[in-house]
């Protein structure tokens, strides 16, 4: 792109596409332009894409950056290209009373630009694949998902030694638990089964992070009550729910400074000793692609039964 180019059309892996307004600053403390957003997932795609195909997304969008307003989005919007796939499905309890939206589903790198260029920022997927469901719309999951997320006191740092307990309870069941980073505050560690459904899921969840507050009563917090959590890690295990969703590995986060959701290894989970260890940029994160390949490869290629 030339500089100060506003606009541009090109082809993505054979669709053409308008890409518009690339001059503007989507992080304006830190002056990352949209360009840069649409250059960092064009570049991120293999390996995000994995983690997005066969699963509704949900975006929430910055379309003036992420000093001013955002909304989050279901719907596919209007003038969505008709390359891009799209599924009906139901979405029981939605707050705007809709009984269905029609779903992005992002399973092939056209989309993933052409989101980014919608100013999608963050990307939003549920632990389940629509293609596991018998009927294509009860959520079958293929994941479990625990967000830890700290209380005021307790930092990312803390997150990492809660994860190490967890991941010794799931092996215990026979289970790995593969961690990334949430681009905030905490982390999330996926743990990948066998079909299985979401409320099944959700109560395994539930019970482990149940069982590690009760064992280390001092660091852990299973309960949603905010009073609890001062210096203690809130285990989140309401995700695994059909309806919530998931920020995807590898993505954006839309906050002061474009941090990226990232994929790390227990080897840093056990070192890390500061947050800034465990603070990844779109830069950071391809360098790491280029030195390690993707931490997350195989996440999917050994799935467990889920513990009755």
């Amino acid at each position: 792109m030339a500089a100060g180019q506003t606009q541009l059309t090109t082809e993505v892996d054979g669709q053409t596409m308008k890409l518009t307004n690339l001059g503007k600053v989507l992080y304006p403390q830190t002056g990352f332009t949209k360009a840069e957003v649409i250059d960092y997932y064009l570049q991120v795609a293999p390996l995000l894409l994995p983690h997005l195909s066969d699963r509704p997304l949900t975006r929430k969008r910055w379309p003036d950056g992420t000093g001013a307003a955002y909304f989050f989005e279901k719907n596919a919007p209007r003038g969505t290209p008709d390359w891009v796939h799209t599924v009906t499905l139901p979405t029981p309890g939605s707050s705007t009373g809709r009984d269905e939206a029609e779903f992005v589903v992002a399973n092939d790198v056209p989309t993933i630009v052409w989101l980014a260029n919608l100013a999608a920022l963050e990307l939003h997927v549920p632990q389940w694949r629509i293609a596991l469901s018998d009927d294509g719309k009860t959520p079958t999951a293929d994941l479990i998902v625990f967000d830890l997320d700290p209380g005021p006191g307790a930092t990312i740092v803390d997150c990492c030694d809660v994860a190490l307990a967890l991941r010794e309870l799931l092996n215990h069941f026979g289970l790995e638990g593969w961690p990334k980073t949430s681009g905030n505050k905490g982390m999330h560690l996926y743990v990948p089964i066998e079909p299985a459904t979401s409320r099944s899921t959700s109560a395994f969840a539930k019970q482990l992070a149940e069982q590690l507050a009760e064992a280390l009563p001092e660091n852990v917090t299973a309960t949603m009550t905010k009073a609890l959590r001062p210096g203690k890690v809130f285990i989140d295990w309401s995700q695994n729910a059909g309806a919530k969703t998931t920020l995807a590995p590898y993505s954006l986060r839309g906050a002061e400074e474009p941090r990226v959701s990232t994929p790390i290894d227990w080897d840093e989970v056990a070192a890390a000793t500061t947050v800034e260890e465990l603070t990844f940029l779109p830069h950071d994160v391809l360098a790491r692609i280029e030195e390690y390949g993707d931490v997350l490869e195989g996440l999917y290629d050994d799935p467990q039964p889920l513990p009755s």
